[in-house]
């Protein structure tokens, strides 16, 4: 359900490129841009799933060209043919074997034991008496039989498919774990989030507009003094133009974003401490953080989210892989956790949780995407953890009308870091252009100045200056620092720029991408 439509900006470049060299060639537009950064190649080939003697394959593009089914159950014919020979009476030793094995499929019992009663040969009407002193006499030459297979005489007559169905079923038991105890004990914790926005659709040049609600998931984290704080991913609150929580008990209250980490796609936002009633407050709880890096291949795992949209629901499953490297976009990666526990659209910001009801990860649907099964991915706690509590100590801010918005008066591109390691240009945003009039000229900024911090806060892509600046109103002054090249080295310079309007800065601070030739 959120996925990232933001234009990424990449620069291809190779590994041997002289590091002073500019892959950002303005006005030759020498830089590429991929629309598109989260993509999936299902593939063409063909899948198959087997399990004992049953085999299925299909083709994944929907073709049914190779779709076979196959089952063996049995090696003779179901009815035998009506000129069968008459077969030969059982041996007594046939005829001992046979009972032993209606005993062991009768009790549910995997022993046969020789020794039989006068009353189980009435039962069959085998001869009474006469039987058991012929048992009884040939006693010494008969041996116990402790396995299964003394009765291979009658392999045909076994229930082959119930000995498989007990074995699969005790296997299943160790797998399936109750977690209602861990439920209970963490949904409190868990929170829903709305996403109220403005989508933009264009049909033949004409823009149109209308409000859309997503939803997303969140998590407990912490409370001051005036704010109970909820962590959950950058995507869920992306572009929000007003942010609804609900809590466990079906209560909504407003939220406003705390501060966002667009990199790591992790977010804090805030609910007013006054804005929740006490029957609420006395309901809800600050989850437990735990340790991913101790973490097992194997080991059981819980996800709650608001999948779909639907409200709060539960899936299990298992730590397929840890420290597993993702491309997120072009040329960077990131290291997840991999679960087979199912992540759906609106999943996304909720909570992984061990069987200690200790959160430890953070569930991202934008990195597995909906058209994978079997393969979540969450954010390690340990990973995220320095980064939120960073996150809830920053200036909780409103954000501004765009009307009021102020500017800083560039162009940028995001320097990936692929072009950061290629060229040796440090991360952050790359000015493609300054515009005439702007707060970045009046204070010194310039054309190939990379700006790397904004208002004391790390800035590594637009997304992360575009998403800053819609919480400053225009006249605010703020503090930036920028790496300006000198030589064969860069070095930082720090500049106060005086946030201009966008009727004087022509529309500023505008994605090079997509300015095409900037403002």
């Amino acid at each position: 359900m959120y996925e990232d439509t933001n234009n990424r900006s990449s620069v291809d470049n190779g590994s041997n490129a002289n590091p002073t060299s500019n892959p950002y060639n303005y006005n030759n537009r020498g830089y590429n841009y991929n629309n598109n950064p989260y993509s999936y190649n299902s593939g063409s080939g063909n899948s198959s799933y087997s399990y004992g003697q049953n085999s299925y394959s299909y083709n994944p593009n929907g073709q049914q060209t190779y779709g076979t089914y196959q089952y063996n159950a049995q090696t003779g014919p179901a009815v035998p043919p009506e000129n069968t020979p008459k077969k030969k009476k059982h041996t007594f030793a046939k005829v001992v074997a046979a009972l032993c094995i209606v005993a062991l499929l009768a009790g549910g019992v995997g022993v046969a034991y020789n020794t039989v009663s006068k009353g189980s040969f009435d039962l069959f009407g085998i001869g009474g008496s006469k039987a058991v002193a012929e048992i009884e006499q040939q006693d010494e030459d008969l041996t116990p039989a402790p396995e299964v297979a003394t009765a291979d005489p009658v392999t045909e007559e076994k229930n082959e498919k119930e000995i498989q169905t007990t074995t699969v079923s005790g296997a299943s038991m160790a797998v399936v774990t109750d977690v209602t105890a861990v439920v209970e004990e963490v949904m409190p914790a868990m929170v829903m989030i709305h996403n109220n926005y403005t989508a933009s659709a264009s049909y033949f040049g004409y823009v149109q507009k209308e409000e859309a609600t997503a939803s997303g998931s969140g998590i407990i984290v912490g409370e001051n003094d005036s704010e109970l704080l909820i962590a959950t991913n950058y995507h869920v609150i992306e572009g929000a133009d007003t942010l609804e929580v609900i809590f466990t008990d079906d209560t909504t209250v407003p939220a406003v974003v705390k501060g966002t980490d667009s990199t790591m796609d992790l977010a804090v936002i805030a609910v007013m401490l006054d804005d929740i009633d006490d029957s609420t407050r006395d309901v809800i709880k600050i989850a437990t953080l735990g340790n991913s890096d101790t973490l097992k291949l194997g080991e059981p795992a819980i996800a709650i989210g608001n999948a779909l949209g639907y409200g709060q629901s539960v899936t299990t499953g298992v730590i397929s892989a840890v420290n597993r490297e993702v491309e997120i976009t072009e040329g960077e990666t990131q290291t997840f956790i991999q679960t087979d526990a199912a992540i759906n659209p609106g999943n996304s910001g909720g909570a992984l949780l061990n069987l200690q009801g200790e959160v430890i990860g953070i569930n991202s649907n934008k990195i597995g995407g909906d058209t994978i099964e079997g393969m979540g991915y969450a954010i390690p706690v340990s990973v995220a953890q320095p980064i939120i509590d960073r996150l809830m100590n920053e200036v909780t801010r409103v954000k501004v009308a765009s009307e009021d918005r102020g500017y800083i008066g560039i162009s940028g591109v995001s320097v990936t870091t692929s072009v950061s390691e290629g060229y040796g240009i440090p991360l952050g945003v790359y000015v493609a252009e300054v515009t005439n009039g702007g707060g970045a000229q009046a204070a010194g900024i310039e054309k190939g100045d990379v700006i790397v911090e904004f208002d004391g806060e790390e800035i590594t892509s637009m997304d992360d200056l575009q998403t800053r600046l819609q919480y400053y109103e225009a006249g605010t002054s703020v503090t930036i620092k920028v790496m300006r090249q000198n030589g064969q080295e860069y070095t930082e310079r720090e500049f106060t720029v005086n946030l201009g309007h966008a009727a004087n800065s022509q529309g500023a601070d505008s994605n090079a991408a997509e300015s095409e030739g900037g403002h």
